[in-house]
Order: structure tokens, then C-alpha cells, then sequence
């Protein structure tokens, strides 16, 4: 009797939980994906583009269909201030953004990350994103209704792509470089002697061939992506920027999304930031040798004499007026 009793109370525990999971399968397949739209200014078959796209794949298998990102490469949601706008606004869009737009948007100290210089080596920059300093950046950026997804993301060492060869920091003077339309960049090449001229990157190549800039900086890939080359043909090696990126949201979207569905969209940003980083390794060889067989006088500069004339840059009472007290020696210190 105590048998039966037994195997009754086990048909009805399986048939309880079969139902329940019956139910909740039910229930997920009755609800609408969570969409997501990713914009950003890089072209269809940059290093960045396919890690994006890798991401959208790792996150709809992750999410079982259940979380979906849209694509939208070559500015086509906008500039990264629109899509940051958006994004504030409670839109559900996430783009690439760095320490420069954050300290536009509340967080003066972020900015430091983007200073010309900062760092000798990429084992400084992973060092330091895993600092306490870093993390404290980062809830500060989430009360300014930011939130930063992953930090992994190697965007790549920034260079100068200009139509006058540039050999030495004196070569720069005057010169109208595009930078991206932040305080920081903006100064670190007027501390350098340029004229730095803020402007979306889309409309860079139709610039440079109508002379309103002489130059332009970014990762080679994405310099070559865009064939600021044909129009430009030199390609000093500064370095000036070891650029990691961070793909960012809005705290409201992220605030919206189950612990679950926060943990998918992490997990899988960042395990996309690692496809992305060595995609970008070999894109770096990859692209020098298509400069070099497409007419490009690639320059090796001193970059001690760079990194030495871009000393004043942070003791600019622009910045030294709202960074936290001694914040160049702090980060120094947080990266070794």
C-alpha cells in the first residue's frame, strides 16, 4: 500500500513539473523578443561590424530567440551623440562610445582614458578596466542614465591618415585633422599644434576631397574601411590612442530587462568583444600590406617626441578645473 501511495505521489510530481515547464515554454513563446538596435558609425565588413553581427547571433541563441539585435552599420541611426541622445530618451539602441563621450555626458573623469598618450601597452588598458577606479566611473556614468555593457572591446590604435606626409609633431601644425566631436580629442591635437575639426565620420571622405580637412585619425581598419586613402595618402603610425571601446545602453533599457535577460546581454557582449579583439589583430597586418600595395607612404614616427609634446595636455585648466585631484596619477597608478 505504502508502494502505490508512493509511485501516485511520483506520477503526479512529474506530471506537475512537465506542466509547469509546459507552461513556461508556452508563456516565453507567446511573448514578443525584447529588439534591440545597434548603430554605428563603422562600415559593413569592418572587424567592428562582424563582431556586432557575431554578438546579434551568440545573443539570439543565448535568449532562445528571446532577445534579438538590429544592425545598422554606416551611420545610419545617426552619430554617436544622436544614438546616445536616444538612448537617454529610453529608446531601446546601444552604439560603441569611450571615455571622451563621457565626460561629455557627466563623468569629467572618463575623459583621461581618451587623453593623447596614456597608455605604453595594451596590458595597461585591460589592467586598468578592471580597477576599482574604473568600476567607480562606471556607476557614475549609470546616474547620468548610461549604462556600459561589456569594456573588452579593442577599437584599435588610433593613427593619422593625412594629404601632407607627417614626420614629426612640427609637421602637424596648423593642419585640419576630423576628430570626433568631444572636448578631449579636440584638445589633444590642439595641444599638438593642429586644428582639430569635429565632424561625423561619414562625411570625412567628401571633406578630405574638398580640402575642408587635411587629415583624419582613427584605427586602420576603419581608415581603410572608409578609402580615405584615395583621397589621402599618407599614414603616419602615432599610435596617439590605444582605443578600447565600450558598447553602452541606457540604464532605463537595461533597468527593463529581466537579471536573465542583463546577464545574456552582457555574457554574450563580452564574449563577442573577444571574437571582435582578434579579428582586429589580424586585421592590423591585413591592412597596413593594403595601404602599402594601394600607394600609401606609411611613416614610423618618433613616438616618444609625440608622447612628449603632449605632456601639457593634462595640465589643461580645462580639464585639471573638473577632473578629481591628481587624476593622471591615479590612473597611472591603476594601470600598472
Amino acid at each position: 500500500m505504502r508502494r502505490y501511495l508512493f509511485k501516485i505521489i511520483f506520477i503526479f510530481a512529474i506530471g506537475f513539473v512537465l506542466g509547469t515547464l509546459a507552461c513556461q515554454s508556452d508563456v516565453l513563446a507567446s511573448q514578443k523578443p525584447v529588439v534591440i538596435q545597434v548603430g554605428y558609425e563603422n562600415n559593413p565588413g569592418e572587424p567592428f561590424d562582424l563582431a556586432i553581427r557575431e554578438w546579434a547571433r551568440l545573443l539570439d541563441e543565448k535568449s532562445g530567440g528571446t532577445m534579438k539585435l538590429e544592425v545598422f552599420p554606416s551611420s545610419q541611426l545617426g552619430s554617436k551623440n544622436d544614438l546616445i541622445d536616444q538612448m537617454l530618451a529610453g529608446m531601446a539602441v546601444v552604439t560603441l562610445a569611450d571615455g571622451a563621450f563621457y565626460a561629455d555626458r557627466g563623468v569629467p573623469d572618463f575623459g583621461i582614458l581618451f587623453g593623447p598618450f596614456l597608455f605604453e601597452s595594451w596590458d595597461e588598458v585591460w589592467k586598468l578596466t578592471k580597477s576599482d577606479w574604473y568600476h567607480s566611473q562606471c556607476t557614475l556614468l549609470e546616474k547620468q542614465g548610461l549604462k556600459i555593457i561589456a569594456s573588452n572591446w579593442i577599437y584599435g590604435d588610433r593613427h593619422l591618415l593625412t594629404k601632407k606626409a607627417v614626420h614629426s609633431v612640427s609637421d602637424l601644425k596648423g593642419m585640419k585633422i576630423r576628430v570626433p566631436n568631444n572636448i578631449i580629442q579636440i584638445k589633444g591635437f590642439e595641444v599638438l599644434g593642429a586644428a582639430p575639426t569635429p565632424m561625423p565620420l561619414g562625411e570625412v571622405y567628401t571633406a578630405l576631397q574638398q580640402g575642408v580637412i587635411d587629415g583624419v585619425e582613427n584605427p586602420l581598419p576603419v581608415l581603410y574601411g572608409g578609402k580615405f586613402h584615395e583621397v589621402a595618402k599618407n599614414l603616419s603610425l602615432t599610435a596617439h590612442v590605444r582605443n578600447f571601446t565600450t558598447l553602452v545602453t541606457g540604464t532605463a533599457l537595461y533597468n527593463s530587462l529581466t537579471p536573465t535577460q542583463q546577464r545574456w546581454l552582457t555574457e554574450t557582449c563580452e564574449e563577442a568583444g573577444l571574437y571582435n579583439n582578434n579579428l582586429q589583430q589580424k586585421a592590423v597586418d591585413e591592412t597596413l600590406k593594403k595601404f602599402a600595395a594601394e600607394g600609401v607612404k606609411i611613416i614610423n614616427v618618433n613616438r616618444a617626441e609625440f608622447a612628449k609634446a603632449s605632456l601639457p595636455f593634462y595640465s589643461l585648466p580645462e580639464f585639471t578645473s573638473k577632473w578629481s585631484k591628481g587624476l593622471y596619477e591615479t590612473v597611472k597608478k591603476a594601470m600598472k
